[in-house]
C-alpha cells in the first residue's frame, strides 16, 4: 500500500473519541494551577492548543475524504457518543482559555463554538439513534461512552459559569441561568443513562473485552457536575434568584462528589479483574483517555468543592489525585506515541478504538 493510499484508510478508520486526549491533557492543566503547579499546566495548555488543532484538521480532512464514514459514526451506538469528546474538549480548553490566560474573547468564541457544537451533536445523535430502523441490543449498544454526553453538557455549564462574572449585569444572569439549567439537565441525563449501565452491569454478562475504559466516565461524568455545581455556588452571592436555590445546589453538589467517589474503588476493582485475573491485555486504544480524564476532573471538581463549601478537608486528596492523573496521562500518551511509531507514521495512532 503506497503512502498516499495508507493515510486514506487509516483517515477512514479514525475514532470520533480521540478528542479525549485534549480534555484529558486540559483538566489535568487547570487542576495542576489549583494546586499550585504553574508550570507543569503551562505545558499542557500549549500542548493542548496543538493537540486541538491538529485533530480538527484530522476530523476535517476526514469529513472531506470519507463524509459517509462521518455520517454512519453518529448513527452508531457504539461510535457516535465518541462525538461528544469533540464539545468537551471544546468547553475544556475554553476553560483553560478563560482561566489559565484570563483570554476573555477567546473564551467566548470557543464557548459559543461549545454551545454550537453540544447543540449539532446532541440532537443529530440521539434523534438518529431514536429513528434508526436497525438498533443493537443493550449488551452491545450501551457503555460508559454514553455518559460522554452529560460530561459535554456540564461542559457548556462549567464555560458559562467561567464567563459570567466579566460580562455586563443584564448577560450574567442569562449565563448563570443557562448554566444551572444545563448543570440540572445533565443530571437527568445521568440518571436516565446510568439506569440503563447499572442494568447492563447487574443482570447481563461482561466479558474482560467488553469492559471498556470508557467505563470510567462512570465517574468523570459526576466529577464534572460536581464542578460545574462549585461554580454556580461560587457565583450565587451575585445572583439573587440562585442564592435562593442554594441549599439545594450546595446538596446536589455534595451528592455528585459523594457519588462518583464511590464509582473510584469499583472501577478499580473492575480494571484488576480485566486485567489481573482475565489476563486481558494492557493496550493503547483512545478510550483510555477516557480514564485519564476523570482522574484529573475530579482532583479538579474535589478542590473547587472544598473550596465552595468552605470546609478545608480534601485538598490533600485533590493532590492525590493529580499525581494519579498525570502518572496515568504519561502512560496513556507514552501508549500514543508507541503506536504512532508502531503504525503509520505520525497518524497510526488514530485507527483504532471507538
Amino acid at each position: 500500500m503506497n503512502t498516499l493510499a495508507a493515510w486514506r484508510a487509516a483517515l477512514a478508520e479514525l475514532s470520533p473519541a480521540n478528542f479525549g486526549l485534549v480534555m484529558a491533557t486540559g483538566i489535568l492543566a487547570l487542576a495542576a494551577g489549583m494546586l499550585g503547579l504553574p508550570w507543569v499546566a503551562r505545558v499542557l495548555l500549549v500542548l493542548n492548543v496543538a493537540q486541538y488543532a491538529l485533530l480538527w484538521l484530522l476530523y476535517l480532512l476526514r469529513a472531506l475524504i470519507w463524509p459517509r464514514r462521518c455520517l454512519g459514526d453518529l448513527t452508531d451506538h457504539a461510535r457516535g457518543p465518541g462525538y461528544f469528546t469533540v464539545v468537551a474538549a471544546t468547553g475544556v480548553l475554553a476553560s483553560q482559555v478563560l482561566v489559565q490566560e484570563q483570554a476573555r474573547q477567546a473564551g467566548l468564541a470557543l464557548g459559543v463554538l461549545t454551545l454550537v457544537l453540544w447543540a449539532a451533536f446532541t440532537y443529530s445523535i440521539f434523534l438518529a439513534f431514536i429513528i434508526k430502523r436497525d438498533k443493537p441490543p443493550l449488551v452491545q449498544g450501551i457503555s460508559g461512552s454514553w455518559l460522554l454526553a452529560v460530561v459535554a453538557t456540564q461542559s457548556v455549564a462549567v464555560v458559562c459559569a467561567l464567563l459570567a462574572p466579566d460580562v455586563a449585569l443584564r448577560w450574567r444572569a442569562t449565563l448563570n441561568f443557562l448554566a444551572l439549567t444545563l448543570w440540572l439537565w445533565a443530571g437527568v441525563l445521568y440518571l436516565w443513562l446510568m439506569g440503563l449501565i447499572f442494568y447492563r452491569f447487574m443482570f447481563l454478562r461482561l466479558a474482560p473485552e467488553e469492559l471498556v475504559p470508557s467505563y470510567w466516565i462512570n465517574m468523570g461524568a459526576l466529577a464534572i457536575s460536581t464542578l460545574a455545581g462549585a461554580l454556580l455556588i461560587h457565583e450565587a452571592p451575585q445572583a439573587p434568584w440562585l442564592a435562593m436555590l442554594l441549599p439545594f445546589v450546595k446538596g446536589v453538589t455534595l451528592t455528585y462528589w459523594a457519588a462518583g467517589s464511590w464509582w473510584i474503588p469499583v472501577l478499580v476493582l473492575l480494571g484488576v479483574w480485566r486485567h489481573g485475573v482475565r489476563r486481558y491485555p494492557l493496550v493503547y486504544e483512545p478510550r483510555y483517555w477516557a480514564l485519564v480524564f476523570p482522574l484529573g476532573m475530579y482532583a479538579a471538581c474535589t478542590w473547587q468543592m472544598d473550596h465552595a463549601l468552605q470546609l478545608a478537608l480534601l485538598e490533600p486528596l485533590a493532590r492525590v489525585f493529580l499525581g494519579f492523573g498525570l502518572l496515568a496521562w504519561l502512560l496513556t500518551f507514552a501508549g500514543l506515541v508507541r503506536r504512532v511509531f508502531r503504525l503509520l507514521p505520525g497518524f497510526g495512532v488514530y485507527r483504532s478504538g471507538t
